[in-house]
């Protein structure tokens, strides 16, 4: 059994019919081997074709059996009628398995009522009922084995494929993650050690206090920066030792972000409501992060003496993130490409929950507005 897979199905097939056949050769009389051999053949060699056309043979073997039954030959290749009944079982429903036996049955019955003596009818009927019925049993059990290890594979084949979806879906979200960190910090810091250096450069001459602060200010940004890249790398690499070593920015640190700002020619006014103690880090890492971005943009966008004001407002079921500005913005060339700004923020505010309001106000000036729900929890991605 061991070696079953590496010998092909008709060579197992073939070995039933050749031992009938030698047993016919070997134990019949002269005057009777031709008729037996015949039978025997007809009886035994349509099993070779059995796997492939089961209902097929199990007629021609019916056939050839109601054949030897006319012509009153007992032999030995009966047990064909039973291979093809259990070939038939195992191909076909359960309907077609009991036409199959009863059919094999009614044989039985024929053959009893021939063969055997008066007086004895019952315990030979019963033997062959037994076998009819074993036959039939064990092809639907090998049937109903089959559909379900069918079943099972095409199940883990489905549940490969869904483990190799959520695996490309989970990667596509930490890239996008990714990207969005890097964005954000990148963008930020840069656009902050710009200003600056035009300040320097624009106060080097007429006021060098001030170009010293400057420029003081501009490695102060460079050296937040090279932290924030740090922490956001080294979570990758070495996960949350490092991020506990670095831990993320949150609300507390909008006051050093609107410092910064300010510092950078766009004066912010910040104000935080209520207690943000109870607030997730990652959704105080959004807060920071979207209050960074809607900034940066400001101080893009918008010409000199532009003033911003920020507003967060922490209550046990949300957070609400209030970004506005007195300056007006450029109209924007139809052939520019989009930004990565806003739809970032977008999938940030997303991730809790949140719709993200983005455009001018109605007295001049720019706002961002959003609220983020904490009480279905935060992302992991956010």
């Amino acid at each position: 059994m061991r070696h079953q897979d590496r010998v092909p199905p008709l060579v197992w097939d073939s070995v039933l019919p050749a031992l009938l056949l030698l047993n016919v050769v070997t134990t019949y009389p002269a005057r009777e081997l031709p008729v037996a051999v015949a039978l025997t053949a007809a009886l035994a060699l349509p099993l070779l074709w059995r796997r492939r056309a089961p209902l097929a043979v199990f007629g021609a073997v019916v056939a050839a059996a109601f054949v030897q039954w006319l012509m009153d030959v007992q032999l030995p290749a009966d047990i064909a009628l039973l291979v093809a009944l259990y070939t038939a079982a195992t191909h076909t429903g359960r309907r077609g398995t009991l036409l199959a036996g009863a059919v094999v049955e009614g044989g039985a019955v024929l053959a009893c009522l021939r063969w055997v003596p008066d007086g004895a009818f019952l315990t030979p009927f019963v033997a062959l009922s037994a076998t009819v019925v074993a036959a039939a049993v064990l092809g639907v059990n090998v049937r109903t084995s089959r559909a379900y290890l069918a079943a099972v594979q095409e199940r883990a084949e489905r549940l490969a494929l869904h483990q190799e979806q959520q695996a490309r879906l989970a990667v596509a979200e930490e890239r996008a993650r990714i990207t969005r960190e890097m964005h954000d910090i990148v963008t930020h810091n840069l656009s902050v050690m710009v200003a600056l250096t035009d300040a320097a450069v624009y106060a080097q001459h007429r006021s060098p206090d001030r170009a010293t602060a400057a420029m003081l200010q501009i490695s102060e940004t460079g050296r937040q920066a090279l932290t924030d890249m740090r922490r956001s790398l080294g979570v990758l690499r070495t996960g949350e030792r490092d991020a506990e070593r670095h831990p993320p920015p949150g609300i507390a640190q909008l006051e050093a972000l609107a410092d910064q700002m300010g510092a950078a020619g766009l004066p912010t006014r910040l104000e935080v409501r209520g207690g943000h103690t109870h607030v997730p880090a990652t959704a105080q890492l959004t807060v920071y992060r979207l209050v960074q971005e809607a900034l940066t943009n400001t101080l893009k966008h918008t010409p000199a003496g532009t003033r911003a004001t920020v507003l967060v407002e922490c209550s046990a079921q949300a957070v609400g993130v209030d970004v506005t500005d007195s300056g007006s913005r450029p109209a924007r060339p139809a052939a520019a490409p989009p930004g990565h700004g806003i739809p970032g923020m977008r999938e940030r505010a997303a991730a809790y929950g949140g719709t993200l309001q983005a455009g001018p106000l109605p007295g001049g000036g720019w706002g961002v507005r959003t609220r983020l729900l904490l009480n279905g929890g935060g992302a992991a991605s956010a």
